[in-house]
């Protein structure tokens, strides 16, 4: 046989070969990230595994659990849809997890969960489309529902004095929220907790910034995309319900510490102290107007507000998320509480603040 005869003989089989690689190239990487919400993490699972049976590209699933205590890393191997686990040893803030997530990923497009979110039918195609239309994005949003079917505010502009001053005029919800429409458009930033991410753009910008523990972190993430002359989008044709695992008690007045002085940090990273002490002086007249208003309001708690406005006023005092994860960290598996949250469901709505902060 000829050299030509031997290169027309293997051509098929490098051909067939080469197929092969293409089709085990993943398109999009399912990245979710769990903090001691077993039920809802398998909920969101099998969601995610409908979805990807009706793709008609490659996926993989990956799941992050924050050292949760509670058989959640189990519960995710034994899962069908998952194809990896990262089982922490140590509780870390949301930003990192993500980000770890990011970089493990496969697929050109991540999409970022919540173990508290459940993808409806045809998410992820909305979103992987509305990226691949515009190649300018970096990120898209997912439409958030609230577990009773109503809508919750999950894309906002930048939380600017602006912003803030909407906020303590009560305008937030007019000028601020960016989450409306029947069409896909451009926003500042969108919740994270359904948003697919072009794996490229996020690498650009170094992913997202450890620095913020937990809240403002996709913020950041979005402000440096818009820094870097990447896109936001809103695709209200995709949707995810999110079942937002609130807390109150100790764990509630963390989260409002968090809130707060992870606020105060994009102010100072992305503004200046100057515009820092604008925004807490207008948010915390506005929390100030919520808790006079509660205290007519039934279902409402006048002292949960008036906790947001000593937050907001001095971010640095205080314990926050980030302080519950490293008690979590100094204690024993069998003793640590399995709920404290540091970067999953614990990353609850900001959607309620007042400037959309």
């Amino acid at each position: 046989m000829s050299a030509t005869q031997r290169q027309r003989h293997n051509q098929p089989a490098a051909e067939h070969a080469a197929g092969d690689r293409r089709e085990q190239e993943i398109e999009l990487t399912y990245c979710v990230v769990n903090t001691s919400q077993r039920e809802l993490l398998l909920r969101g699972l099998d969601a995610i595994a409908s979805e990807r049976a009706s793709l008609p590209f490659a996926a993989e699933v990956l799941v992050l659990d924050n050292d949760s205590r509670d058989g959640s890393a189990r519960a995710a191997g034994d899962h069908p849809a998952v194809d990896g686990v990262v089982a922490l040893a140590q509780r870390r803030g949301k930003a990192l997890n993500d980000s770890e997530l990011l970089r493990r990923a496969r697929g050109r497009y991540a999409l970022l969960l919540n173990e508290d979110s459940e993808l409806r039918p045809g998410a992820t195609l909305a979103l992987h489309e509305a990226l691949e239309q515009h190649p300018d994005a970096a990120c898209a949003g997912a439409r958030l529902l609230r577990a009773d079917g109503s809508a919750q505010a999950c894309a906002w502009r930048f939380p600017t004095p602006l912003s803030a001053l909407a906020g303590a005029l009560l305008l937030h919800r007019v000028l601020n929220v960016q989450s409306r429409g029947a069409r896909t458009r451009a926003v500042d930033w969108c919740q994270s907790a359904a948003l697919l991410v072009r794996r490229a753009a996020a690498e650009e910008v170094d992913y997202l910034d450890g620095d913020f523990f937990v809240y403002s972190d996709e913020v950041d993430f979005a402000r440096r995309l818009r820094g870097a002359g990447w896109r936001s989008l809103y695709v209200p044709a995709a949707v995810a319900v999110h079942h937002e695992q609130l807390s109150t008690g100790a764990l509630g007045e963390r989260r409002i510490v968090e809130m707060a002085r992870n606020r105060d940090l994009y102010m100072r990273k992305h503004h200046s102290r100057a515009a820092a002490a604008v925004v807490r002086w207008l948010t915390a007249w506005a929390y100030a107007l919520r808790a006079l208003a509660a205290l007519l309001l039934p279902r409402h708690s006048p002292r949960r507000y008036w906790r947001h406005v000593v937050a907001t006023l001095k971010p640095a005092r205080g314990e926050g998320l980030r302080e519950a994860a490293e008690e979590h960290n100094s204690q024993p598996a069998s003793t640590a509480p399995a709920g404290e949250p540091g970067g999953g469901a614990g990353h609850a709505s900001q959607a309620g603040e007042p400037g959309g902060t």
